[in-house]
């Protein structure tokens, strides 16, 4: 959906000096694809993983000062844009979830498909691993992180097994993960929903990585710092998050006016003008060229007026 996101954003990058800002950098695609579109457009990239800051520093380098790169979580997007002395900017593209770069690599853990370390830290500097979360969180808060995170219908289950096994041995690699979660669940649920162990792995790297809490702060931050006229994109990839993305965009597109008043107040007004009706899916042809984005959901919208207090 890449072309999508570039047309999406284009009237407010195609302005002299605009600056986008590229919350989730990972291997730099999006951010060069934006700076071949945009010539005169300077971009700002995030990203809370090293070596993806690495990477794309080799793929950006060409653009020299016209690409800013920041080990930052994208919930930190003011005070970067703070220490950097940019007041507004005109873009914010956000392409949420797991990088291709961080499912490949086995030994991050985040992918179901191979045996791995249980880490799934999207920053390796920081924080607590998968493995911590399985083995030391009691199972009453492990249910509630695989039904609200994973929305996994089966979390007692699962979790019942988890505790069982990890009294025995604690967890440390994936496939014993993988294999515990498909002895546990009854055959019905093993025929639906492809991988039984794929609620559960999105879960733990939901809560391992923060990702609702920072998504909530986010997105608000994200809108507040564009410029009138400028655009944010926001790429999600499951329901959890495309729901907050909807919930931040309505509420900015609605007045707050109370009810009854004859004329309302530029106060009241709505700030944001959605660009996409609904969230808008890929089309045939982009999952057929990358599977991964089957389950991507993209939304849009314009900032319209400042802030008014």
């Amino acid at each position: 959906m890449l072309q999508r996101c570039l047309d999406l954003l284009a009237p407010a990058l195609e302005l002299p000096g605009a600056v986008v800002v590229d919350c989730t950098l990972g291997l730099g695609g999006h951010s060069e694809a934006l700076l071949d579109r945009f010539p005169d457009a300077r971009l700002i990239g995030l990203d809370r993983d090293k070596e993806a800051l690495r990477l794309s520093g080799e793929r950006l380098a060409p653009f020299g000062d016209r690409a800013t790169l920041v080990h930052a979580v994208y919930d930190e997007l003011p005070d970067v844009l703070r220490r950097l002395g940019v007041a507004r900017v005109q873009g914010v593209l956000f392409d949420l979830g797991v990088s291709s770069m961080q499912l490949d690599e086995a030994d991050r853990g985040f992918a179901y498909a191979q045996d791995a370390p249980l880490d799934m830290r999207m920053d390796q500097t920081t924080g607590i691993s998968a493995a911590e979360v399985l083995n030391t969180y009691p199972a009453g808060e492990l249910v509630r992180i695989l039904r609200a995170y994973g929305e996994e219908k089966q979390a007692k289950r699962i979790v019942s097994a988890i505790v069982r096994e990890r009294e025995k041995e604690p967890f440390d690699n994936s496939a014993r993960l993988v294999e515990l979660i498909r002895d546990a669940l009854p055959q019905a649920a093993k025929r639906t929903g492809g991988n039984p162990a794929k609620r559960t792995f999105q879960a733990l790297r939901i809560e391992v990585n923060g990702e609702l809490s920072v998504l909530e702060r986010a997105i608000p931050a994200a809108v507040k710092a564009l410029d009138v006229g400028g655009r944010i994109g926001v790429l999600s990839y499951h329901s959890l998050e495309d729901r907050l993305v909807k919930q931040v965009f309505a509420a900015g597109a609605t007045s707050t006016a109370p009810p009854g008043l004859p004329v309302v107040p530029e106060r009241y007004q709505p700030r944001l003008k959605l660009l996409t009706r609904g969230a808008e899916l890929p089309t045939e042809e982009e999952i057929a060229e990358n599977r991964r984005a089957a389950p991507a959901r993209l939304r849009g919208a314009e900032r319209i007026r400042e802030d008014v207090e």
